[in-house]
């Protein structure tokens, strides 16, 4: 019975504490184009990762319907994508050193005959020329069936090397928005008033312009084990930006238009929220839109505390230096005024 009542009165101060909550953001109007439904009750964890990609498992489908490999093959690292493309080339010339062997190399002219080995290595070798479309001449087929199969292991290597090409080409022109995002976001002084603020700058040599943010804070409600997501626009003190070539720190004032106001640091802090970023913007190499996206949660808060100015004239004060090892560094401020 006491446990009971226990359970009981830690639901009941849950309820009050989450109408509490609730009855601050009444006021404003949840928005319903952000991707993800209002009514979804059952969805979990975040709804970005950190990296801007969508927290969302598909299933009822088998690998093969729910997997784009061209999508995978592109957006896979470097190092997973080269090393793919050489298994499957090794992969593929063992087949048919099989193939041959299963033929029989006595139909391999030229092939040495000192032992198995020797044997598999020429043979491998005559594939890779054949697939390669190189032919050094030293060893060359023989017979209707060997010839065939060359001639089509030839053909395979021309349409493979062309789709390889071509993913190679799309990887290289791929847009990218190559951004780096602070880890944290900082409740720092803004004017005499307290902001929201998080950071990000281009840390490749690309020039980026016609920049836009928007700001999506997504709270979970929970009214004793009923849930529904509630989605709220947080505008930006300035949202547009012309050009990209320094750090942009970008500020959420929590004013009297702001969904978070009236939480002070210590109820932010205990506040299960998601705020999602989507940034936007042209690269001039590309001529094309780039997007990123991220996100942060509560636990990413840092309250009391201001960026440490990232960028600085030369000695000879002749162009700006910007010090990425100064990124995600903060100071503490001891007010907000």
């Amino acid at each position: 019975m006491t446990l009971k009542l226990h359970f009981a009165i830690n639901a009941v101060m849950n309820y009050k504490k989450n109408v509490g909550m609730f009855t601050k953001l009444n006021r404003f109007v949840s928005e319903s184009n952000t991707g993800f439904s209002n009514d979804s009750k059952d969805s979990g964890g975040r709804f970005y990762t950190k990296d801007g990609i969508a927290n969302v498992k598909k299933i009822g489908l088998t690998y093969w319907d729910r997997t784009s490999w061209y999508h995978t093959l592109l957006d896979m690292p470097t190092s997973h994508f080269l090393g793919l493309i050489f298994l499957c080339y090794v992969s593929v010339n063992f087949i048919f050193t099989g193939i041959y062997f299963i033929l029989g190399i006595d139909n391999l002219i030229g092939i040495a005959r000192d032992d198995l080995i020797t044997e598999v290595m020429d043979t491998f070798f005559f594939s890779t020329q054949t697939f390669t479309t190189v032919g050094y001449g030293r060893i060359s087929p023989a017979g209707m069936a060997t010839s065939a199969v060359a001639t089509f292991e030839a053909f395979i290597g021309l349409l493979s090397f062309a789709i390889a090409t071509g993913l190679f080409y799309a990887r290289f022109s791929k847009p990218e928005a190559h951004l780096k995002f602070t880890k944290s976001i900082l409740i720092s002084p803004y004017q005499g008033q307290r902001a929201l603020m998080f950071r990000v700058a281009p840390f490749k040599n690309n020039q980026l312009s016609y920049m836009k943010v928007k700001m999506t804070l997504a709270i979970r409600e929970d009214e004793i084990g009923i849930y529904s997501n509630q989605f709220f626009q947080l505008v930006p003190a300035l949202e547009t930006v012309n050009l990209l070539p320094l750090s942009w720190t970008i500020v959420h004032v929590l004013d009297e238009k702001s969904p978070l106001a009236e939480f002070d640091d210590v109820a932010l802090q205990a506040l299960r929220f998601e705020i999602l970023v989507y940034l936007s913007g042209y690269d001039e190499a590309y001529a094309s839109q780039i997007v990123a996206r991220t996100s942060y949660l509560n636990s990413d808060l840092v309250p009391m505390a201001k960026f440490t100015k990232m960028y600085k004239a030369d000695e000879r004060h002749q162009t700006t230096i910007l010090d990425f090892s100064l990124f995600d560094t903060y100071h503490r401020v001891e007010t907000y005024d």
